[in-house]
């Protein structure tokens, strides 16, 4: 295995701990301003998967000795770089509104800038997690774990959306009854 290569793994590895502490922070001040968390038997698995596919990208390459086959691992390096790109403007863009887990704070607008002001682009920072999840291990030709990661996050990715919109949908239905009965009201 290449030593740059095992570098590159470990760099994403810190960068997914630099989430994590961005993801924390992000978690008080939504708790602290009434955020409803959801999705919390799925989390585990995720972080599991995200867990293993560095694992696996490490594992793979040694025990298997794959080659690092320039034609493919140049322009996988190039889109692993995008989605990290993709990722932090996703972050960058929802501010205190995103994190690790499902948590969303009643009464505070969906974002639409950025990223998400393409309409059919509703989940950007999946995007940017499924190319990674396919990429990183493919910049060494680690083509099982590569193939495994997108197949179990496709699954995933599935419930975990279900989960999210269901609880914006939840929380906008509740917050316009609430409006819709404050209208009647006596002022």
């Amino acid at each position: 295995m290449s030593t740059w290569y095992a570098l590159l793994v470990v760099l994403v590895a810190v960068e997914r701990l630099a989430e994590l502490v961005v993801a924390r922070r992000n978690a008080r001040w939504s708790l602290a301003r009434g955020g409803v968390v959801a999705g919390r038997g799925h989390y585990p698995w995720m972080v599991a998967l995200h867990t293993g596919l560095l694992f696996g990208c490490l594992l793979e390459v040694w025990l298997a000795d794959r080659p690092f086959v320039p034609a493919l691992g140049w322009p996988m390096l190039v889109l692993v770089l995008a989605a990290q790109g993709l990722r932090w403007w996703c972050i960058a863009t929802l501010g205190r509104q995103w994190n690790t887990e499902v948590i969303v704070v009643p009464g505070l607008p969906l974002v639409a800038r950025g990223p998400y002001r393409l309409a059919w682009l509703r989940h950007p920072n999946y995007v940017a997690v499924a190319v990674e999840g396919a990429a990183l291990p493919l910049v060494h030709t680690a083509w099982l774990t590569a193939a495994v990661f997108t197949v179990l996050n496709a699954a995933l990715m599935v419930v975990r959306i279900r989960c999210e919109e269901s609880l914006m949908d939840r929380l906008s239905a509740a917050a316009a009854s609430g409006s819709r009965s404050q209208e009647g009201a006596p002022g």
